[in-house]
């Protein structure tokens, strides 16, 4: 079977052990192997279909714990680069009453950010079904122009690209670039995922219908939107099929369930080997299937801690 890889932020998450209080406040924290790429790959392995992670990790033990984490989840670590030059890159997370997140970020740089273009191997994608990026480092730094490579690579060798903006402003110096940056990279994707809370900042309009003239640019062939509890949505260019949301009664953590629903996403189609012609085609029975696996996938893995702790194993899914 071919490999899911993913490129960008692998960091540690400092998630804070009460609920309620902004960073500043909170008196302890557990850290937690996280970045949103990282999760996707997580989910892919854990659905039995191999991945990668491409990014750059400082010389520093928090290097050493997301290395070690990651072969314990199947993820290949062959991709990954380590740096003198900074260090692992660091979250600190906390959970609001109202269910918001308050997040501090130590990365000025985090190695990640200065993983260049050269290190990116054309090899890496010969025996590749898809790359999936996010936005948190297609920032002004080298990892922009790797991201650029890597995909210029990847659709040299028919891979699907898979993108997921996955926002985060306090990342950026302005929110206009931080749209720029997203609207440059969403016509050079096959698959854009896109958040109920995202849509609005990306687009300028609260209703997908009226966005998706803006989000089918370039080579995008299908969009997946998704709503949280309120469930998702998908649209090829001619078809389109939604689920509702799971009612979960013992939510535990959120954390990376949006990855979660991308991750196998992608899984499933890399395991029916579909080309980017099929996805294309794709009808709106074929799309609710899709959506179905990912929404039942997210709703087992709220009920558990974590990210790629949390996410099932390919026979909890039967």
């Amino acid at each position: 079977m071919k490999k899911i890889l993913a490129i960008g932020e692998a960091l540690i998450d400092f998630l804070a052990n009460d609920v309620g209080f902004s960073v500043k406040d909170v008196k302890s924290f557990s850290p937690k192997v996280g970045g949103a790429p990282c999760n996707v790959c997580g989910a892919v392995s854990k659905l039995g279909v191999p991945s990668g992670m491409i990014t750059m990790l400082g010389m520093d033990q928090f290097g050493d714990k997301i290395i070690e984490y990651l072969k314990e989840n199947n993820v290949s670590t062959e991709y990954l680069y380590r740096t003198n030059e900074a260090s692992t890159s660091l979250a600190f997370v906390s959970k609001l009453y109202n269910g918001d997140s308050n997040y501090t970020f130590f990365r000025n740089p985090g190695a990640d950010m200065l993983l260049e273009p050269d290190k990116i191997k054309k090899l890496w994608f010969r025996n590749t079904y898809a790359l999936h990026f996010c936005s948190v480092d297609i920032g002004p730094f080298p990892m922009r122009e790797s991201h650029l490579k890597a995909i210029e690579y990847a659709k040299e060798n028919d891979a699907i690209i898979s993108f997921d903006p996955n926002i985060r402003l306090m990342l950026w110096k302005s929110e206009i670039s931080l749209k720029n940056a997203i609207q440059q990279f969403i016509p050079l994707c096959h698959i854009l995922k896109i958040s109920s809370d995202e849509l609005e900042f990306i687009t300028g309009c609260k209703d997908i219908k009226d966005a998706l003239p803006l989000l089918f640019q370039g080579t995008v062939e299908l969009v997946i939107y998704t709503k949280a509890k309120d469930g998702a949505e998908a649209y090829t260019r001619l078809h389109s099929a939604s689920v509702e949301g799971i009612k979960v009664s013992n939510v535990v953590d959120t954390t990376g369930a949006g990855d979660g629903f991308i991750g196998s996403f992608l899984a499933q189609l890399a395991k029916k080997r579909m080309s980017l012609s099929e996805i294309r085609n794709l009808d709106s029975r074929a799309l609710y299937k899709l959506l179905d696996y990912s929404n039942r996938f997210c709703a087992k893995s709220i009920t558990r801690e974590g990210a790629i702790a949390s996410y099932p194993k390919e026979d909890e899914m039967i």
